[in-house]
């Protein structure tokens, strides 16, 4: 095996800019990008640190969160909740503050923002000088970008998120979902509305991380 590929086992975070697809192909071209720029440099100012961020992904940010760096799991409710709170706080802004009335400028308040939160193992490797992740775990994580649970804003926590965190999702507001996808089998997923959902898990009394 290559010296150059290290596993690793964390946190896998997506946040992804629900409406991204209609807003940029209805928006002019500068303005739009623009809007979403920044939606997405608010969003990643809230998961980093303590998360890393791995990638932007077109209307996603991805970041990790390694046990080895983040071994108290508690840290990962209040980074979901911040970066809620800069989107939302980025967001009111321009649209309070701009006068322009291009499709772009007009649209932003239509957007809005999903979490998906998994906990896996996953392999580091570069490849032509560039950092990259790799592994089952990080096909999930983006395979549960699409998913049937319905909704533009929600926070979605996998089993093994939740078990890392000692979260009863019972306690807040989080209903289970059973998600299925070719090679991958089924998986337990719990949602809730993103705003409640990240201001309950951010002041949640979160058990100690299991080991």
């Amino acid at each position: 095996m290559s010296e150059d590929i290290r596993a690793d086992e964390g946190f896998l975070v997506l946040a992804d800019i629900s409406g991204f697809t209609r807003f940029v192909t209805a928006s002019e071209l500068e303005h739009g990008a623009w809007v979403t720029g920044q939606l997405l440099e608010a969003v990643m100012r809230g998961l980093a640190p303590p998360l890393e961020i791995q990638e932007l992904e077109g209307d996603a940010v991805f970041a990790l969160g390694p046990d080895r760096l983040l071994p108290d799991a508690s840290v990962l409710p209040p980074a979901l909740a911040a970066a809620v709170g800069a989107f939302k706080e980025r967001q009111r802004g321009m649209a309070g503050d701009n006068d322009c009335t291009c499709r772009a400028c007009c649209g932003i308040a239509a957007l809005d923002l999903k979490l998906i939160a998994h906990h896996g193992r996953f392999a580091r490797q570069e490849v032509a000088g560039r950092a990259r992740v790799a592994g089952p775990d990080v096909i999930l994580v983006h395979r549960l970008l699409k998913n049937p649970v319905g909704g533009r804003a929600y926070v979605l926590l996998t089993e093994p998120a939740l078990a890392r965190l000692g979260v009863d999702p019972a306690a807040h507001g989080l209903a289970r979902h059973l998600v299925s996808y070719p090679h991958l089998g089924e998986v337990p997923c719990f949602v809730a509305a993103l705003e409640p959902a990240a201001t309950a898990l951010a002041g949640a009394r979160l058990a100690p991380a299991a080991a």
